[in-house]
């Protein structure tokens, strides 16, 4: 029985269950399915700079906190169940961007395996679950598919053409005609208000600002032309900030944002003998980022 087991995981790995119909049910199901841990055998550096990336602990906040935990809680949330075993798919609209491989290959078991494990505060159980580099160049790689039709169960898009992938289950690459285009991550960075839930969620607003106050005013650079500069020929992986890296942080933003605080001191005179200090200051943040800061 245990062999039988394992040998479900294995066959999970090698073949999303959302090519064959079938649902994820545990947060174990789902992280197998998008497992991308062989894609380091013939990408390394790549895989390892993703690995230090948010993308790789899209459920976990700064410093690894579990943010969606109110989303399991009664009464904390407008979305927040009962009991966390009766969660379901739509309790956590976040999946919409930080876990978009739920909503096309999870059922709503998975949502309540989910909600008991952030209950219970179990990081080891939700770090498994990660934007891994299946749901970048596989699942998310369209999104004109009416046009261009889904994306192929056993096709990876990336920056051109590889006729032959030497990869168990993902045989081929096709150039992406998003994939080096700022909507390839505006699809989870956001325009701003997100109306299709009962509930609206306000969240992430930075493709829209990237769109509305960047473009427009002349800018042309994409997402990955800021964020993805190449490293050893490659496009960085890690796609900065790393939250978690406090002095890399830093320095971006000290590059990024600059403060201009002029003061100037005085004693004002209200009545004789009555002196009153008093103080100016005007002070300018300048920041030449391609969109607000800060912003999700």
């Amino acid at each position: 029985m245990k062999f039988l087991k394992s040998l479900v995981v294995v066959f999970l790995v090698m073949i999303p269950i959302s090519a064959f119909g079938e649902k994820a049910k545990t947060i174990e199901e789902l992280a197998a399915m998008y497992d991308s841990a062989r894609c380091k055998e013939c990408h390394a550096e790549i895989y390892a700079r993703w690995e230090n990336s948010h993308h790789a602990r899209s459920l976990m906040g700064v410093q690894d906190g579990l943010m969606m935990t109110p989303l399991a809680i009664k009464g904390l949330t407008p979305f927040s169940p009962d009991d966390p075993a009766q969660a379901t798919l739509a309790t956590f609209p976040c999946f919409k961007c930080h876990l978009p491989q739920a909503l096309v290959a999870a059922d709503d078991a998975f949502a309540a395996d989910y909600a008991k494990a952030l209950v219970a505060q179990d990081k080891a159980r939700v770090s498994k679950l990660r934007i891994t580099c299946i749901v970048c160049h596989n699942t998310k790689a369209i999104i004109h598919r009416l046009s261009e039709g889904p994306p192929e169960a056993d096709v990876l898009y990336g920056s051109k053409d590889v006729a032959a992938h030497d990869d168990e289950f993902f045989k081929k690459i096709k150039k992406g005609s998003i994939m080096d285009h700022a909507i390839m991550c505006g699809q989870c960075h956001g325009l701003g208000p997100n109306l299709e839930f009962e509930n609206p969620v306000q969240c992430a607003t930075l493709y829209g600002s990237y769109e509305h106050n960047y473009i427009s005013k002349g800018g042309t650079q994409q997402c990955q032309e800021c964020h993805m500069k190449k490293v050893d020929g490659f496009a960085d992986h890690l796609i900065a900030p790393n939250w978690n890296d406090l002095e890399g942080t830093k320095k971006i933003l000290l590059d990024t944002i600059t403060m201009d605080v002029q003061t100037v001191g005085y004693d004002w005179l209200l009545k004789s003998k009555d002196w009153k200090p008093m103080v100016v200051v005007n002070t300018k943040i300048n920041q030449n980022a391609g969109h607000r800061i800060p912003d999700g």
